[in-house]
This record gives C-alpha cells, sequence and structure tokens, in this order.
C-alpha cells in the first residue's frame, strides 16, 4: 500500500542491532534501516551511510530489531533477516552480490514472511540454520521454525515446551542451538532434546519436572554468546558459563548485562548501568569467579545492543542506541560511523523531538505543539517546526494526556505522578497531587466543564473549582475505581448541566452536577466489553448527538442519547482502542488502535476505514488537529497529514 500523505516529524534516530552483509554494515533501529560502507578497520577510516530505508514508508510500519544473514531452503543466495516488532520478519537481497558488493550502494529488494496470526509477528530474535531453515523466537508465541517455503507455509511451533514462552535470545553451537527466554532461563537443544537451566528462585514445578537445573543468576536472559565449546548466557544478574553443554561458573556476578561477545581472552559485556566491560579468561588454571579480572572501560559508556565481528582481524563492533563503536585488538573503542544524532539529519532533516514513543498530543493557545512521551517528560514544538522547549523532571515524566482549558488559555498535563498545570505562555505553575486534594497521584484524563474541572485516576474521579476539589468512587456509583478517559458534552449556555462521561475498567457512568445518573455495563447494555478506554463525543465542538466509545478489546461502538449502543461497521471488533486515542474534528473521528494502526470514520459516508501505510507503527496512540492538519502519534514516532487526504 501507498503512503496516504504522511510526513514524519523527525524524532531521534536510534540503533538495536547489527549485521555484515554483502560487504556493507546494516544497522536496524526502531524507524529503520541503515546501511554503511564497512570502512577499513586496518586504518581506522570510518564507515560512511549509504542507504536508509524508513519504518512506515519503505517498510511496514514496525520498529526494527534483531538481524541475521542465512541462506533459506530453495533461495539462490543468503539474506539479511530482519525481526519487526509487529510485522513478522523481512527478508532482503541487495543488488550487489558478493563478487560486485564494493558497487552496491546498499540497494536491494525486500520480502516479508507474515505469519496469519498477529501474535506470532512480534519477533524478538532469529537464527538461520544450516539446513535452510530459520529459528524465529517471538515474544507471544515462543519458538517457531520457518521451512523456507513461499509466504507463510511451513511456518510451524518448534516444540510445544517452547510455545508459550517469550524468546529473548538465540544462539547456535557445534551440537544445536541455545534459546534465552524472558522468565524461563536458558534451553539448550541438541541430539532431539531439550536441557533447561533456570535461576533457584524462578522455577516452576513444571520445570523442575522436566529436568530443569536451577543455575543461572537470574530467570530472565538478555544474551548469548558462543565461542567454541563455551557458552555464555547473560542476565541481569551476571554471566553464566557453560563448557560443553554444562554450568561451568558464574562470571560478573550482580552485574545487568544486556549484551555479549565472546572469543579466547575475553568475555565483552555491555552492561545496562556501567558501559561496556569485560571478564579476562587469559589464566593457566580455571579460577573460582570472584578471581577473574573485571575492568570498566571509561571511553565506552552507555548500553550496547549487540557486539559483533568480521572474523579474525581482532575487531570487535559494538551497536549502540546513540552510535557505533569499534574496537581493535583489544585496544580503545573509538566511534565508527555516522553517530545516531547526525542519522536523523541527514535523513529526516533536523531533529525535532526528544523521543518518538509518543504518549499524548495537543495544541497550546499559541499554535505550539505539545508531544508528551510514554517516559521522556514534554516537547513544545512551535508553527515553524521546531522544538522550543523540553521538559522534565519527577512529575512530569510519564505523560498520560494533555487538555487545553478553552476558557483561561492554559494548559493541564496529567501525568502518572500528578496533574501539572501551565500558564499560557507554556510555564508550569501548580502540581495537584494527593495532598493537594486529588484521590490519587497517578491521574489518567483531565477534562474541563464550566469554571472547573474532572480528573480521571485508577482510584476514582475528582472534581476539581473555586470550591475546591472532590472526590468519588464506587461507593459513590461509578461503575469501577478505574477511570480511564473521560468525555464532556457542553451545553450551550448551561455550564452547570455539563454531561460527563467515565470509562472505566468495568463501563461507562453518566454523570450530571457530579452524580452518577447511569452505569453501562456489558450485562445491562449493548457495551460489547466493559473495559473503555476512549470517548469523544460525535457532535461538533463537544456538542451532538451522540458519543463515540473506545474499548479494550471490541473496538469502537457508537453511544447514542438514550444510552444504547450501535456496533459500527468493520469497527466494532476485536481490536484495542489505546487510551484516550480517539479525536473528534468537523469532518472525521479517529481512533488509534494496538498493532492495528489509525482507524478513520467519515462524517460524510458514516464509513470507517483502516490506515497502516506510511505510519512508523501500528501501535497509534495519540492524536491532535490544527489548520487542517492531523497529527497521528505512535509509540515509534510522529507524523502529520493533511485531513482532506484521510478520505
Amino acid at each position: 500500500m501507498e503512503n496516504a500523505g504522511f510526513e514524519a516529524i523527525a524524532s531521534p534516530v536510534s540503533y538495536t542491532a547489527g549485521a555484515f552483509y554483502q560487504g556493507k554494515l546494516f544497522v536496524s533501529g526502531p524507524s529503520g534501516l541503515f546501511v554503511f560502507g564497512a570502512g577499513d578497520a586496518a586504518h581506522g577510516s570510518s564507515a560512511t551511510l549509504l542507504k536508509s530505508y524508513q519504518v512506515g514508508l519503505d517498510l511496514p510500519a514496525a520498529p526494527l530489531g534483531a538481524m541475521a544473514v542465512g541462506r533459506l531452503r530453495g533461495a539462490s543466495e543468503p539474506e539479511l533477516m530482519i525481526a519487526t516488532a509487529g510485522a513478522g520478519v523481512l527478508l532482503f537481497s541487495g543488488n550487489g552480490g558478493i563478487d560486485k558488493a564494493d558497487k552496491s550502494d546498499g540497494s536491494g529488494n525486500f520480502r516479508q514472511l507474515l505469519p496469519e496470526d498477529a501474535d506470532a509477528r512480534d519477533v524478538t530474535s532469529l537464527l538461520p540454520l544450516s539446513t535452510g531453515e530459520l529459528l524465529i523466537g517471538t515474544r507471544l508465541r515462543g519458538l517457531l521454525i520457518y521451512r523456507g517455503q513461499t509466504g507463510s507455509e511451513g511456518l510451524e511451533s518448534f516444540h510445544p515446551w517452547l510455545a508459550g514462552l517469550a524468546i529473548t535470545a538465540l544462539a547456535a553451537d557445534a551440537t544445536g542451538f541455545w534459546a534465552g527466554t524472558q522468565d524461563h532461563g536458558v534451553m539448550h537443544w541438541h541430539g532431539g532434546q531439550f536441557d533447561s537451566f533456570e535461576a533457584a528462585s524462578g522455577m516452576s514445578s513444571d520445570a523442575s519436572a522436566a529436568g530443569s537445573s536451577a543455575v543461572l543468576p537470574d530467570a530472565h536472559v538478555d544474551a548469548i554468546a558462543v565461542h567454541g565449546s563455551r557458552v555464555f548466557v547473560g542476565t541481569p544478574m551476571g554471566v553464566e558459563e557453560f563448557d560443553d553443554g554444562r554450568p561451568a561458573r558464574t562470571l560478573a556476578a550482580n552485574v545487568f548485562v544486556h549484551a555479549l561477545y565472546a572469543d579466547e581472552k575475553n568475555v565483552t559485556i555491555g552492561s545496562m548501568e556501567e558501559g561496556i566491560q569485560y571478564v579476562s579468561l587469559e589464566t593457566g588454571h580455571r579460577p573460582a569467579a570472584s578471581l577473574l579480572k573485571f575492568e570498566a572501560q571509561d571511553d565506552a559508556a552507555g548500553t550496547a545492543e549487540q557486539f559483533l565481528s568480521t572474523g579474525d582481524d581482532g575487531v570487535i563492533y559494538a551497536v549502540m542506541r546513540g552510535g557505533l563503536r569499534r574496537q581493535q585488538n583489544g585496544g580503545q573503542w573509538s566511534a565508527f560511523a555516522i553517530d545516531a544524532s547526525d542519522v536523523t539529519e541527514r535523513v529526516d532533516g533536523a531533529v525535532t523531538l526528544t523521543d518518538g514513543n509518543i504518549s499524548a498530543l495537543a495544541f497550546g493557545p499559541d499554535g505550539r505543539l505539545w508531544v508528551g512521551y510514554f517516559d521522556r517528560g514534554l516537547d513544545l514544538v512551535s508553527t515553524s517546526g521546531e522544538r522550543t522547549t523540553h521538559l522534565e523532571d519527577d512529575h512530569l515524566f510519564c505523560i498520560n494526556r494533555i487538555a487545553l482549558d478553552p476558557r483561561r488559555g492554559t494548559m493541564a498535563v496529567a501525568t502518572a505522578n500528578g496533574l501539572v498545570l501551565f500558564d499560557a505562555q507554556g510555564k508550569p505553575r501548580q502540581v495537584m497531587t494527593r495532598r493537594a486534594g486529588l484521590i490519587a497521584d497517578h491521574v489518567n484524563d483531565v477534562a474541563f466543564r464550566g469554571d472547573g474541572m474532572v480528573l480521571a485516576t485508577p482510584a476514582g474521579l475528582t472534581f476539581v473549582d473555586g470550591r475546591g476539589a472532590r472526590s468519588m468512587y464506587a461507593f459513590q456509583g461509578l461503575a469501577n475505581n478505574h477511570v480511564y478517559t473521560l468525555g464532556v458534552r457542553r451545553e450551550v449556555g448551561r455550564d452547570e448541566d455539563d454531561e460527563v462521561l467515565a470509562g472505566t475498567l468495568g463501563g461507562v457512568s453518566e454523570l450530571r452536577h457530579e452524580s452518577v445518573e447511569h452505569n453501562f455495563t456489558v450485562s445491562n447494555s449493548g457495551l460489547k466489553h466493559n473495559w473503555v478506554t476512549a470517548i469523544v463525543p460525535t457532535g461538533e465542538g463537544g456538542s451532538g448527538d451522540g458519543w463515540m466509545v473506545g474499548t479494550y478489546g471490541a473496538g469502537v461502538m457508537r453511544m447514542d442519547r438514550d444510552g444504547r449502543f450501535i456496533p459500527m461497521e468493520g469497527a466494532t471488533r476485536n481490536m484495542v482502542v489505546n487510551p484516550n486515542a480517539m479525536l473528534a474534528t468537523k469532518a472525521h473521528v479517529l481512533a488509534g488502535t494496538l498493532g492495528q494502526g489509525l482507524w478513520v470514520w467519515s462524517r460524510t459516508t458514516g464509513h470507517w476505514r483502516q490506515i497502516t501505510a506510511g505510519l512508523p507503527s501500528e501501535n497509534v496512540t495519540a492524536f491532535a488537529e490544527h489548520s487542517g492538519e492531523v497529527y497521528v502519534g505512535t509509540e515509534n514516532g510522529l507524523v502529520r497529514i493533511a485531513e482532506r487526504l484521510l478520505d
């Protein structure tokens, strides 16, 4: 499908994995695939950016992750295999073969392995086998194996033991392969059977019955490295070394290990907290782990996502979020290739946003776009597209909702640590928490009514106005204490009678005069799912004769003035609408979903349309509208589009 007309607003490029293919270094990240000329390691030359492929434009709308190179059964040459978080596996065949690699600019052709089961499309790790088969680790469907047939045929579960596990890492040794999991340790497949190794505190009775050994420092496995007969398994509490498939010793105890590389001399560790470090293995005997040398390397600060090497030239490469580093023959680490910030400017232009994980959007009274992040605070972006302010502190961290007070021209920002009130110039003036009378510190939504506002929290509702703060919860009649979203319908000239709808974990509560008039649930109405995540009035300007209600599991329904819930063709389905990810404009109603892209309802035709092409992710989280343009936030970036192009 072609891009409908979305334009990306530049957020920082970051790297997560790398692989050498056809003489080039390919680096993947949430926003795309970047191809570098490998440079000359012997003379210290740096790599140069040759080509980039952007998620949502050149590639499917899903962040990219782990990569591997292999030749599948029936293929004429090796391919680059790329894991995605939601779009299965991408297979890339470069135009430059081995004999003409130096002439290749990194261009080539993609094909996609897209399982019918959506849960099998969230891929974490890849391991091509010498038989031409491909092992695929997934977050939700365990370990799959692809036999190499056309399309998704031949894709099946590798073994029942792994079918329900979250696979985090794969690596091959001389006898078989190792599979790391999120919370069940590591498994070694050899000779047609599994050996399972878990952490002592994490063993289940089923695992014990299956022959698991409690040897790992932690049940969560982040990385696996193999050198000869030795296998090193990295966890948040250190590294376990295996020799000929048997546990040997624990290295780097209590170190949070995120990436590993092993050779004859050292185990190189990418630590979450202490940069790149290593354990020396150069000893004449087998010492206790406490005697092993463990040193930090100050010139390689930051977390390494992956280590890789081209072979026996003594050069190790580290893929890091902000750039690439290289170490030659045990020397110092040095920058290699263009840093991620410079690549962002080359690909998208000057960086506008602080992060790509968008959680909330709104326009301020001066026309600036307010961008809230899942865990990076708040950006204010000017009408010319430049970031003017970044705010981040203990309160402005996890942003849930941003709302304009239409009367005062001020802004309210709902966060996981309180409500932050801003003046008309965008300066924070007040933080409201439980100490100020809120029923909870965590605020999911904020809406303005009359001369005050109402706040949605996991503990109930709080009304705030000139009389102070007053709260209510299930004891006073709410359908459920956990309120996710608010809808306010303004009656012209009768602000005191504003109607408020509260979407909760247990249905919808309709309120007037700060009291519950009706509760609507699956058991007493046509509502298809009690977990309600988003509500918008269907009329223009917050008025009208009904509501659109988004749910966590039944898509979108229409609610009329009499409280009847009406299924909507196409949109009332097995679909998750993200919290507060709905927007009503003069021409459309938009809904953002978890993994099913953007849904658009046309007021003219009365029909819904699904859009995924052009989005940086199919997990759509936030909307804002200004001057005929719609801004769409996702977990992987921000795009805008002329609203007329949505039809």
